[in-house]
């Protein structure tokens, strides 16, 4: 195993020096990561994000678009062929239909090319001929990110946190009854290991959809093509002292360490070591609807991610000999269109304060980090309504359930995010001076002038952090 790992290690280095080198004394390509836990709108965010790029007229605050530097912005075949495409025509028509629906959730790892002709800048711009910019955007699940923690972790380490942490939570009592009742000394029965591993999937996802974001194996929530194999069927036991070679326990701790070789290895070897450029989509509304303990939670989530990455510059020698460090990183908490525009800048100082402690160690490293409030695909619009004697501003859009036009006020969030942040850490059960709620939205039918991408908010601003100083 060491001295496959090894090998490995060299051959991705040696592969780095010759990308490196082409991508110096070509065309430079710009590996920009997409990721967000479950409904964060990862699939949206890229769809729209591609469609403002081929067609420019709402991008205004992406400098080289405003200036005229984009020639042209084509989609091209991906160099890896062995990831899936982005399905971005399907999604497109999902989103711009004559019936638009919300398109298919983020699954696997998927991939798309674009590719810029843009005009150099300098006192010589004029006598030279429009270079090529590939961007390679890569979307993967955020619970395959939190994964990465697992590789420092043994079998056991990994079981006594996981227990200790799920203790006290109402949606682990099957599980825990489950385990109270099993020996894991006694010899491994598989039918006992593939109901284990049933019963800790159903905690997974009843905790994902109570607002917990701690939810780890990521496989065991999205298993792809590795659902049923014995590399996801294990759980988190008690410590069995000096446990029997072919005991239950034994053979659970193999799986785990199979995990960590065969599924989160490759993962960050074969995909997130390359990116260099990040952002993180966050549900932030959906948690501060939820409560504090969703929001701390969620606070908690946005320092693993980051731990996960590798910051800093990428100087040239840095990133031929060492590989290459994620350079940009954008927090964006999405659906800034469920709130009217006045409150947009709480919604981003309430981002702040979540990644603050993630956006310290980043900035710290070397790199730039940034965190915004946005509508990749707008999906409301907006109206002030009197009700009791007080104006609201409100949104207005369709109801996802039902079909139905309806104008929403989802309450002020505080101008202060500490106010929030506060509650949350003292592990309140609710919001003492507020009471917030988000509704769902469907898309909203468009109509697209030639050359303008869909409506968005600030999704141009997260263009120009993101690529335009490379642009």
């Amino acid at each position: 195993m060491v001295f496959t790992d090894l090998a490995h290690e060299v051959t991705r280095r040696v592969e780095a020096v010759g990308d490196g080198l082409n991508e110096a004394l070509f065309e430079p390509v710009i590996r920009l990561g997409v990721t967000g836990l479950a409904r964060s709108g990862k699939t949206v965010f890229i769809t729209s994000l591609v469609a403002s790029l081929l067609d420019r007229g709402r991008m205004s605050q992406l400098k080289a678009a405003s200036d005229g530097r984009i020639v042209a912005t084509y989609l091209q075949p991906q160099p890896n062929v062995t990831v899936p495409r982005f399905d971005y025509e399907n999604h497109y028509a999902a989103l711009t239909g004559q019936a638009p629906h919300w398109p298919e959730s983020t699954r696997a790892v998927s991939e798309l090319r674009l590719s810029f002709k843009v005009q150099p800048t300098g006192l010589l711009s004029g006598f030279q001929s429009p270079r090529t910019v590939h961007v390679d955007i890569v979307d993967y699940p955020g619970e395959w990110l939190l994964d990465l923690a697992l590789l420092d972790l043994s079998y056991a380490e990994w079981s006594e946190q996981v227990l200790s942490r799920i203790a006290d939570r109402t949606e682990a009592a099957d599980y825990l009854a489950q385990v109270s009742e099993t020996d894991a000394a006694l010899a491994l029965e598989e039918p006992k290991a593939q109901a284990l591993a049933a019963g800790f999937t159903t905690y997974l996802n009843a905790a994902r959809d109570a607002g917990y974001y701690d939810c780890t194996p990521g496989r065991f929530l999205l298993p792809g093509d590795l659902a049923g194999s014995p590399v996801l069927t294990f759980a988190p036991l008690p410590l069995v002292e000096k446990a029997p070679r072919r005991a239950l326990w034994r053979e659970m701790e193999r799986r785990f360490e199979a995990y960590k070789a065969k599924v989160v290895k490759p993962f960050f070897r074969d995909y997130f070591a390359r990116i260099d450029r990040q952002v993180v989509l966050v549900d932030a509304l959906g948690a501060i609807n939820r409560g504090p303990q969703a929001v701390e939670e969620m606070r908690r989530a946005m320092a693993d991610i980051l731990a996960s990455f590798r910051p800093g510059r990428n100087a040239f020698l840095s990133r031929l000999l060492m590989g290459k460090r994620v350079e940009r990183i954008l927090f964006a908490a999405t659906k800034a269109d469920h709130l009217h525009h006045r409150q947009h800048g709480r919604l981003t100082a309430i981002m702040g304060a979540l990644t603050r402690d993630a956006q310290d160690r980043a900035k710290f490293a070397g790199a730039k980090v940034d965190a915004m409030s946005i509508a990749a695909l707008r999906a409301t619009v907006e109206e002030t309504m009197r009700h009791a004697g007080r104006d609201l501003d409100c949104v207005r859009g369709t109801l996802l359930d039902g079909g139905k036009q309806a104008a929403f006020y989802p309450g002020e969030l505080p101008e202060d995010p500490s106010k929030l942040l506060s509650a949350a850490r003292k592990g309140d059960s609710t919001w003492l001076d507020g009471d917030y709620e988000i509704m769902s939205f469907a898309p909203a039918k468009l109509s697209l002038k030639p050359g303008f991408g869909p409506p968005h908010i600030r999704l141009d601003q997260a263009a120009q952090f993101l690529l335009g100083d490379r642009l």
